[in-house]
């Protein structure tokens, strides 16, 4: 069940964060609506990651899909244009 609590308990932050652990972030509200989530930082380390990972499969499907209708690069050309692009 969700730890859900007025921001104004904030003025008890420290009964508020003794209430956060890994896997049970404590919801905030103001005016009676979801406004804020307190997480324990390996959580938000792994929050962290997920959305990186997330990115970086977008963009694995964006150079996926753009090689399928523009066409693949050759490894060789590839190399050339790094090496040209990036030496000294």
């Amino acid at each position: 069940m969700p730890n859900i609590k007025p921001v104004s308990d904030l003025r008890n932050y420290g009964e508020v964060l003794r209430d956060v652990a890994v896997g049970q972030p404590v919801f905030l509200t103001k005016n009676g609506h979801g406004r804020y989530a307190v997480l324990d930082m390996e959580e938000y380390r792994q929050y962290e990651i997920l959305l990186a990972r997330q990115k970086l499969l977008e963009e694995l499907e964006k150079g996926r899909r753009s090689g399928e209708e523009s066409g693949y690069a050759l490894l060789d050309d590839v190399l050339k244009e790094l090496e040209a692009r990036y030496h000294d």
